[in-house]
């Protein structure tokens, strides 16, 4: 029985070695073309990875996906540049594998992309959420003034009051996620910083 010629195609462009270290340069350029197409389509899995938020409301008054798209939302209209927009979409993504640690999860997400300001505010936004309901539970709301002294202090603390806490509003009109996809795509288009950023470099 004859393979289908794609699939014949997949098994012959594919690395010959069993360990790296018996790599050539041959095999390395097959999985950098790989790559690179790989990464090109990150901001569709982003996007997609997205939409596991909606409808999950976890006792929340609007669900996670309108959550985010309503701090997107009011950051866009406040005039934030486009980083600062895609990191507000996405700063609770890491909610569905990073139950402990979420802002870390879209951080790590966003970080090749932005400056260090704006992955600064999304690695931390959560001590610094707290400080509008940790007392409820139990926890130590001033847990942000641990980072008092880094430059990123108040524009962290400014997220989270202008944008974060306050969108949980059932009645805001924000914008679609369509409406954020090309910013997303735009930010998303080329590293600024990474230590694979030559290799995707055609």
């Amino acid at each position: 029985m004859n393979k289908p010629e794609n699939l014949t195609h997949a098994i012959m462009e594919r690395a010959k070695f069993r360990e790296m270290k018996e790599g050539t340069k041959e095999d390395w350029s097959i999985i950098g073309a790989e790559y690179r197409a790989f990464a090109k389509d990150l901001p569709d899995r982003v996007l997609e990875h997205l939409k596991l938020l909606d409808g999950d409301f976890g006792g929340f008054p609007v669900c996670r996906l309108e959550h985010s798209l309503q701090t997107a939302t009011r950051a866009h209209r406040d005039g934030r540049d486009e980083q600062y927009v895609v990191m507000a979409l996405l700063h609770d993504i890491g909610d569905t594998l990073g139950s402990y640690n979420h802002p870390e999860v879209a951080a790590a997400i966003i970080k090749p992309f932005v400056t260090e300001e704006v992955h600064w505010i999304c690695q931390n936004h959560g001590a610094f959420q707290g400080y509008y309901y940790f007392h409820h539970l139990g926890m130590d709301r001033e847990i942000r003034e641990e980072f008092r002294d880094n430059p990123h202090f108040d524009a962290c603390a400014e997220f989270c009051e202008k944008y974060d806490q306050a969108a949980f509003d059932p009645d805001y009109e924000s914008e679609s996620l369509e409406f954020f996809e090309p910013m997303v795509r735009r930010v998303m288009a080329r590293p600024l910083a990474s230590m694979y950023k030559v290799a995707v470099e055609e």
